[in-house]
This record gives structure tokens, sequence and C-alpha cells, in this order.
């Protein structure tokens, strides 16, 4: 018996046959097109190099993930180890010296694993590539879109040094223009940039900040 598919899943099928990330990613064997977003980012903003601490919010199933492991290095076996833990309630395709944390952003037990996993170091750069699941609603998906925003900059203040970086997914729409100029306030540099590999189509964009200013009370913390 054959499963009749929804209108939206043919269309979503019939949107990655089209695209040229989705068959490049299928052609190098990556987890998912997401790899190259990142890819495009730190190729512009030089995020990433050996031996970083980073935090991954968002990270199923694992295409900023591989990306970011490869960038780092492991925790073992070199001199330049970097240290990456990746947080999702979902499946997270990682290698083994990644510590992926299953939990939902924001409750206390997935903090409590994020500060386990850090031992309450903090980090040199914070990711994120959440995104709510669309209903289609605008003004509903906006309001959840903002909700996984906040969270995420809730993580950066907890967990980023000072003068660390972070990357977080947004969506066009209503409340971004007066976060974006509270996020000029934390972080000396910042900047929304939509890299090549995101659907031309989508509101999707990336902000991209550097020179965290820490709070006073965080600048004497490992």
């Amino acid at each position: 018996m054959t499963t009749k598919r929804s209108k939206s899943s043919e269309r979503w099928l019939a949107r990655q046959r089209k695209d040229p990330f989705a068959q490049k990613a299928a052609k190098q064997g990556r987890v998912s097109r997401a790899y190259y977003k990142l890819e495009q980012l730190d190729e512009r903003f030089g995020l990433l190099r050996p031996g970083m601490r980073v935090l991954e919010l968002g990270a199923a199933p694992g295409g900023w993930t591989r990306y970011v492991e490869s960038r780092i290095g492991g925790r073992r076996g070199g001199s330049a180890t970097g240290v990456l833990v990746a947080v999702d309630f979902r499946a997270v395709n990682a290698a083994a010296d990644t510590v992926v944390i299953h939990g939902t952003l924001g409750t206390r037990e997935t903090a409590g694993k994020i500060a386990a996993a850090l031992e309450n170091s903090r980090v040199d750069l914070v990711l994120s590539d959440m995104a709510p699941n669309i209903t289609g609603i605008r003004a509903s998906d906006q309001a959840l879109a903002m909700e996984l925003l906040e969270l995420a900059v809730v993580a950066a203040q907890t967990w980023l040094k000072p003068g660390g970086g972070f990357v977080v997914k947004v969506f066009q729409g209503e409340g971004i223009d007066d976060w974006v100029r509270d996020m000029r306030k934390i972080f000396a540099k910042f900047k929304l940039v939509k890299p090549p590999a995101s659907r031309p189509d989508s509101r999707e964009m990336y902000a991209v900040g550097s020179q965290f200013r820490a709070p006073a009370q965080f600048l004497g913390d490992s």
C-alpha cells in the first residue's frame, strides 16, 4: 500500500530536489544543507579556530555540529583541542568527542546538564540554529521565533566569555528591529546577514555578534 503524501510534503520534496545545496550535501555526505550556511558565515566572519570552546543550541540533526567539529579539533589527540557541547531534544549526528545533551533549552534540568558539561566554565562562541515548528500563521510563528531568540540570548549571557561571539538564526518580522538595537548594547559588533545557502524565499537570516560586553560581575569568572 502506498502512503499518500501531504501537499506540504510534496512541496518540500520538490524544493529539495531543486536545491543546489541539498544536492551538494547529498553528494558530499553531509548531515544536512545547514552545514554550508555555517561554513559561509565562518568564511566571512572568522568564527571558528582550533582549540575553541563552543556551545551549540538546536543542534539536530548535526549539520552545524559536524562543521564545528572539523574546525575546532577534538578533545584528545592534538595540541589545539576544542570542546563542543551540542544541545537538542532530538537526535544529533556527532563525533564521539562532542558532548551531546538531550534536553529542552530553558528547563532547569537542561541548564544543569550544560553547566556540568562545561564544568561551569565559559565558552568562546555560542551558536543557535533553533527554529519554531512553522504553523503558517505568521504572527504566531514570529512570536515562537522570538521566544527561541530570547532563550539563545540568555544562554549567551550565561555562558559566553567576555569578548566572545554569538551566531543565531532570526526570522524577519515584528520585534526584530528592537531586538537588534538591544543586541548592539551587548556586542561591540552586530550584523544581520543572509548566507548564500539560505533559501532566497525564506525570511531566515543570521545575526552575528562579536566582542561580547559581559556584565561587570562576569569579568572575574573563568
